[in-house]
């Protein structure tokens, strides 16, 4: 494994497979966190996380500078593991940042990080069209996201129902 996206919808094993995938690979992992616990559920769902995670995982939280702590993070650890960008995604557009220039800079470092790297994302666009602008331009972002992580990663799986399937390589 290299660059490997997991993509697939909400509660559906997507970190779990790809924890599964790093934890097979030997020597330190790093986890970079992508979440901010603004309220009790989120930080429930961060605290599921790191239960699951053992002594071999050292953990970045990175909710914005996600190119500058892959980086980083690939220079201490042997794999590395981004949960997820869509968060990241979030966190650009509600922080009114630039998300084209973000997430060149995203691939740019998944292009140059030496280590196996696993990037975890959602896949939002297979429901209704959004009723408000917002909603319509998060879909296209997180669409747009996902497509230029895949034309970068060497793998692509999709997991739903704790099932993953196979995009890529075909």
């Amino acid at each position: 494994m290299k660059r490997l996206l997991v993509i697939g919808g909400a509660r559906s094993g997507k970190s779990r497979y790809a924890e599964e995938r790093l934890e097979a690979l030997p020597g330190r992992l790093g986890y970079i966190a992508t979440a901010q616990a603004h309220d009790d559920e989120m930080t429930a769902r961060i605290d599921l996380h790191r239960a699951r995670r053992g002594e071999r995982w050292e953990t970045c939280e990175a909710p914005l500078e996600l190119s500058d702590a892959i980086a980083r993070m690939a220079s201490r650890c042997d794999a590395l593991l981004v949960d997820c960008l869509t968060l990241w995604l979030t966190n650009l557009m509600l922080g009114e940042h630039c998300v084209g220039q973000g997430r060149m800079g995203l691939i740019d470092a998944i292009a140059a990080c030496q280590v196996p790297i696993a990037l975890i994302g959602n896949e939002v666009g297979l429901g209704i069209v959004p009723d408000n602008a917002l909603a319509r331009q998060f879909r296209d972002e997180a669409g747009l996201l996902n497509q230029a992580v895949a034309r970068v990663a060497d793998e692509v799986v999709m997991v739903a129902a704790g099932l993953p399937l196979r995009f890529k390589p075909v």
